[in-house]
């Protein structure tokens, strides 16, 4: 991997995600071998979110690498606030060896990468979730043995998990359908950025708002909860909107017979997805979860080795 940090999937080439995914399969298969790669290095993680993937993930990976990881909360760390991102930065960067964000604004990532001499990686912003777009899609290629020309369902509100969805799909030839509402639709810019970097590859970045057209014939058929941590307030609004995008039994029937069912977790059971479809021997949830470990350890031996 070339880049000094991973903020957004558009930081990476496509050749550079396959071979983040050959390590992390690597890594997955023989654990001992990577037993020392990051040894006595230390990974600074910085939530202003809670997750208990991504906290739980990055922690045990650092130490499966041998190194150490250490946890600051908003109580201990208030960016901006109780001191600036320049500050925090030039702190870290004499201290640690790496630093983890999981936050709200993308542009605070985008500053500490800018101030740090270290590897940033991003946990998650409102914009990004890039990790999280890594594990999918290695999960993705280990259930389906290839990526390009497949399709990809996202039905739901076209947040920070349908943005790096885009953005991965464009880079691997993995046709993106995003199924919304009109009001809900992905960022623009996102939207733009992945149709013009799909054209490298042929693949198809679409938006559209009838589930079953969306949904119709697809590979894969991914959700997401519909209100986001910071969004509680719209959260009742929001479950009259998106309930025609409910993913049940009567929806995957659209998508192929042997259609992957995803969610990047947590569910909310019975509103996004039901209990029918997320424990159905389609879903690979809890593999995609896991995938979450081995993808970013790979990650971090790339960047912080």
């Amino acid at each position: 991997m070339k880049a000094h940090d991973f903020l957004t999937i558009r930081d990476i080439s496509k050749e550079e995600m396959h071979e983040t995914f050959t390590i992390a399969r690597d890594m997955k298969t023989d654990r001992s071998k990577y037993a020392e790669a990051l040894k006595g290095k230390t990974l600074a993680l910085i939530f202003e979110k809670p997750s208990l993937r991504t906290r739980t993930s990055f922690d045990v990976g650092i130490q499966q690498l041998g190194g150490f990881s250490l946890y600051l909360s908003p109580a201990e760390i208030s960016l901006g606030k109780r001191e600036s991102i320049h500050d925090v930065a030039k702190n870290l960067e004499r201290m640690v060896q790496g630093i983890m964000i999981r936050t709200f604004a993308h542009q605070i990532v985008i500053d500490m990468a800018k101030y740090a001499s270290i590897p940033v990686i991003n946990g998650l912003t409102d914009y990004s979730h890039p990790c999280q777009a890594m594990a999918d899609f290695l999960t993705i290629l280990e259930k389906k043995k290839k990526l390009e020309g497949l399709k990809l369902a996202y039905v739901g509100d076209g947040n920070n998990v349908a943005h790096s969805l885009m953005f991965a799909g464009a880079r691997l030839g993995v046709n993106v359908t995003i199924v919304c509402p009109q009001d809900f639709k992905p960022n623009a810019t996102a939207l733009q950025q992945s149709v013009e970097d799909a054209k490298a590859t042929g693949a198809m970045i679409e938006v559209v708002h009838d589930p079953a057209v969306g949904v119709k014939n697809a590979d894969v058929v991914y959700t997401d909860t519909w209100a986001s941590m910071g969004q509680e307030s719209e959260a009742e609004a929001r479950r009259k909107i998106f309930a025609p995008y409910q993913v049940n039994k009567r929806l995957m029937s659209y998508a192929k017979s042997d259609a992957l069912f995803m969610h990047c977790l947590p569910a909310h059971r019975n509103e996004e997805v039901t209990d029918e479809v997320i424990d159905s021997p389609q879903s690979v949830v809890f593999d995609e979860a896991e995938n979450r470990l081995h993808v970013q350890k790979a990650i971090m031996f790339q960047l912080m080795k």
